[in-house]
């Protein structure tokens, strides 16, 4: 029974690291939508996140049933309870791949993103991308020292919405309100998916020390 018990949790965990894998593959989708003005993207982008919130579901309703039936204790009721948060954690990065792809079909046939502002959001993009794929990879070997380094890409993504908002506020734009409303939306949308990222690593932490960070 135990053994059957340690590979529920090992299933638990892999299935945490393929759903980050969707996850990053729909914000990869997204902006691909946005900057290429490409509407059978961001339409999948948007009917894609049924899946992500099914499989949310799905392990949530396993970790909860380990959680009701075998009363873990010490590091494997920390797995389980850092899995619940990190489930959260890639539910909204889904949703969050949504708004940008919603934003992508709102300006079609037009791109949403101004040539000036281009190279700012691909990087922002780019950081989103390295930080889920560093999250993912942290989830499955508990690497503790890189979910420590992932806080170093958040500062880049602090510092390039910062860059956004600079060109959004200079004299130089020219695109009108409504494009600075939508560019400042997706400065969010980027930066709130790296926080994410953070969080799931900093779950991480508590599962392999027992602090919060």
């Amino acid at each position: 029974m135990r053994d059957q018990y340690y590979e529920q949790l090992d299933q638990i965990v892999d299935e945490l690291v393929q759903l980050t894998g969707t996850v990053r593959r729909a914000v990869a989708d997204a902006t691909k939508a946005l900057l290429e003005a490409d509407g059978q993207v961001a339409e999948a982008v948007i009917d894609g996140d049924k899946v992500i919130d099914e499989t949310t579901e799905v392990i949530e309703e396993r970790a909860l049933l380990l959680l009701a039936t075998q009363q873990p204790v010490a590091t494997d009721l920390r797995q389980l309870v850092a899995t619940l948060r990190m489930v959260a954690d890639l539910q909204r990065m889904g949703d969050l791949s949504v708004h940008v792809a919603k934003i992508a079909r709102r300006r079609m046939p037009d791109v949403a993103v101004p040539e000036l502002l281009a190279p700012t959001i691909s990087s922002m993009a780019q950081v989103a991308d390295q930080m889920i794929d560093s999250a993912s990879r942290i989830v499955a070997n508990r690497d503790v020292p890189a979910a420590f380094r992932l806080e170093e890409d958040d500062d880049e993504m602090d510092r390039l919405r910062k860059e956004l908002f600079r060109l959004l506020l200079s004299d130089s734009w020219e695109h009108g309100i409504e494009p600075a409303v939508d560019l400042a939306l997706l400065g969010r949308y980027y930066e709130r998916i790296g926080d994410h990222a953070v969080s799931m690593a900093r779950r991480v932490v508590y599962l392999v020390t027992g602090q919060l960070t």
